[in-house]
């Protein structure tokens, strides 16, 4: 399989060095990741918005080894919030966050992460949207959930991900759905081990269908982050089942994957989220686009090699 062959060369500076310095990298990047600032991605959220899609914003960057950094970002974010504000597109327009951002892996990372994405949320709640927390690697998860619980004593709306093949999701997605909350559903794009995470599709399929229904079936809000054409009929079967009207739900996409399919859902009257990342330090999010979908790989390497 090579998907976990390409999420270890995500961690590989040598890797990250040469994918970097090649000259083609930058044109398929940029089908993923459409800008470097808050002015080259307000373009992209205008045309996406009048499209009658929704968007949830992504700045991009992982790799924080200082306070100072996770300050950065948490201003990286104030700033878009500014600029939403001014486009009137707060309602349409939500943030994603990862917490490894804000300093979840420093020294007192959990206090840390919190302080700094706190003011993010309340910002981001005074312009009429909300924040939904990223899900990372099973180990980053405890604090991330702390966290979300936290976030919500004030800011209900909060949102956050579970991802399918992780064993323990099951039962998160029960205690999720129970409370209310803003929940997005994604099979999973980090190397976990086989002691706490299914390891085949087939497998992983499954278990995305099952916690889908605990969602349908609950008081939450389901988001569906897939571009699986078959989990995207089932979860219009489940939500038909469950009684859900189209504005209970939604479906989330990724920028730059399946494209008409997003405005097809958009016109039959689904509500489409795209998940649309930005900033200059792209590289551990490209590469785990790559490992999620054959695809992916594919077209980029068609890239190198074509114009290499």
């Amino acid at each position: 399989m090579l998907g976990p062959v390409i999420l270890a060369a995500s961690r590989s500076d040598r890797m990250r060095r040469l994918i970097s310095a090649a000259p083609v990298t930058k044109q398929v990047v940029d089908r993923f990741i459409p800008g470097e600032t808050v002015d080259d991605i307000v373009p992209i959220i205008e045309d996406l918005t009048a499209r009658g899609l929704e968007l949830t914003m992504d700045v991009v960057g992982e790799d924080i080894t200082r306070p100072e950094q996770a300050a950065a970002a948490r201003d990286a974010y104030l700033t878009l919030v500014d600029r939403l504000k001014e486009l009137e597109l707060g309602p349409r327009v939500e943030m994603s966050v990862k917490l490894s951002m804000f300093g979840q892996a420093l020294d007192g990372g959990h206090e840390l992460a919190l302080a700094n994405v706190r003011p993010v949320v309340e910002a981001a709640a005074a312009i009429g949207t909300t924040v939904t927390l990223d899900a990372e690697d099973h180990t980053t998860l405890d604090s991330m959930f702390a966290i979300h619980e936290e976030l919500r004593k004030d800011v209900p709306q909060t949102g956050c991900v579970i991802q399918a093949y992780l064993f323990r999701t099951e039962a998160d997605a029960r205690r999720l759905a129970a409370n209310g909350s803003r929940v997005r559903l994604v099979k999973g794009a980090y190397k976990e081990p086989a002691e706490v995470a299914y390891q085949q599709k087939h497998e992983i399929d499954k278990a995305y269908v099952r916690i889908l229904r605990t969602l349908m079936e609950g008081e939450g809000y389901p988001m569906i982050g897939s571009h699986d054409p078959r989990l995207i009929s089932i979860a219009q079967e489940l939500a038909r089942r469950a009684g859900r009207k189209p504005d209970e739900y939604e479906f989330q996409m990724l920028y730059g994957i399946r494209g008409e399919e997003h405005l097809r859902l958009a016109a039959e009257g689904h509500r489409m989220r795209v998940y649309t990342a930005y900033g200059t330090d792209w590289y551990g999010y490209f590469m785990r686009r790559l490992a999620e979908k054959p695809a992916n790989l594919r077209f980029f390497l068609r890239s190198m090699v074509s114009k290499g």
